[in-house]
């Protein structure tokens, strides 16, 4: 079934400072097959299939940052673009001479998670708060934030997210992914957080449920095998609330069945939990509660034991954070890289230093990003901010020293 979201500003590939005041209708459709790309800007070229062996069990797709997402069921995927076609890169240090090389980047993401990471077939196109975080990597290494192939990836299966990183059958991955110990230790390593989140419960407003105690003795219906899951169990067992957990195995069950009144709440990451609210048949009948029973640190997944694909994956995040420290965005950067006497706004966008030529980057990296795909606050406001759909406070989401209790910083660039 289709179904129309108004989401303000999510526009063109590439967002530029017009299309950023413009609303525009999207039409969410089926999602693309697990591990398969739209059509690139260059030519495509599939990438290998993910073993199931190593995949299937190796993730406990949370349901903080992935659990509910998208487990690439083939029923609802069948229009999907041809998956890109590199050979699997090598583990390693020289990722990014092989990226170079390749002409392109290859981003695995989500494709079901409006808000985040989403695939438009009408349009063949991707849209979200993460896709444009590997827009962004595109265009600090190629100055051009169109080549990159995005890859849909689920949390278990065939096509599982730390199954293709760790194979090189992507690059990187930005897929709201919670940075645990766990995956830290297991062949995987992380970027800055992105995007600081928690896990709640959405329940009907009409439930009498205003916390997690009034829960007591409900149905929660929460995603099988993920961190959500695990979290759900460890608090409750903690405070000594009883209550019956019900299991799905992918989000396509799971918020259909909520929906359908199988159970009284479901569980996940509270910004999950807000998008997935707008796919439900009356959204205004549901609540997301304040409440969170766990911290989610969300970000980028790569390859461990490559520093220089590290220091590149890291500060590419950073340059978003540290522009809009600085209050340099879209609409103003290219005036300030010519006009700017701050010294801090002129080393951040390459008019001075070589921190660029040190990463195997240009020295203008940053500017390209914020030109082209913007900073942090751009990012945000342009997928979830006040003119979408879904509204989503910023919360600790803010620079450090825009006040509000943001938490949000980048090293200097110096």
């Amino acid at each position: 079934m289709l179904l129309a979201l108004l989401l303000s500003g999510c526009g063109d590939l590439l967002p530029n400072n017009d299309s950023n005041d413009q609303p525009a209708i999207l039409i969410v459709t089926a999602t693309p097959e697990p591990g398969a790309a739209a059509a690139p800007v260059q030519e495509p070229t599939p990438v290998p299939p993910a073993p199931s062996d190593d995949d299937a069990n190796e993730t406990p797709a949370p349901s903080d940052d992935d659990a509910n997402e998208t487990p690439a069921p083939s029923d609802d995927e069948t229009e999907t673009p041809t998956a890109p076609d590199a050979a699997p890169a090598q583990t390693g240090p020289g990722l990014l001479a092989r990226v170079q090389d390749r002409g392109y980047l290859i981003c695995g993401t989500n494709a079901n998670l409006p808000g985040f990471g989403f695939y438009d077939n009408v349009r063949n196109d991707w849209f979200g708060f993460d896709v444009d975080f590997c827009r962004a990597l595109a265009a600090a290494i190629f100055g051009d934030a169109s080549k990159v192939d995005f890859v849909g990836l689920t949390t278990a299966g065939e096509y599982e997210r730390f199954g293709a990183v760790r194979q090189g059958r992507v690059d990187v991955l930005f897929r709201n992914t919670s940075w645990t110990l766990g995956r830290d230790v297991d062949q995987l390593a992380f970027g800055p957080t992105t995007f600081h989140d928690g896990q709640s419960f959405m329940v009907r407003r009409d439930a009498g449920v205003s916390n997690s105690n009034d829960l007591a003795g409900r149905r929660i219906c929460v995603a099988a095998g993920t961190t959500s899951e695990q979290t759900l169990n460890e608090d409750f067992a903690a405070r000594g609330i009883d209550f019956e957990a019900v299991l799905f195995n992918s989000d396509r069950e799971l918020y259909p069945a909520y929906d359908e009144g199988e159970c009284d709440a479901v569980t996940s990451d509270s910004s999950q939990l807000a998008s997935q609210r707008e796919t439900l048949t009356n959204p205004d009948d549901h609540v997301v509660l304040d409440e969170r029973i766990s911290r989610e640190p969300l970000g980028p997944v790569f390859i461990e034991n490559d520093d220089q694909w590290r220091d590149v994956v890291s500060w590419v995040v950073f340059a978003t954070m540290y522009a809009e420290e600085l209050r340099v965005d879209q609409n103003n950067v290219n005036q300030l890289a010519q006009s700017s006497d701050d010294q801090r706004i002129l080393r951040l966008l390459g008019r001075e230093g070589d921190f660029g030529q040190a990463l195997g980057l240009n020295n203008d990296f940053a500017l390209q990003i914020i030109s082209q795909v913007g900073n942090y606050g751009d990012i945000y406001d342009r997928n979830l901010g006040p003119r979408t759909p879904f509204a989503l406070e910023r919360g600790p989401n803010k620079a450090w020293n825009l006040g509000q209790g943001g938490v949000l910083a980048s090293p200097p660039f110096r």
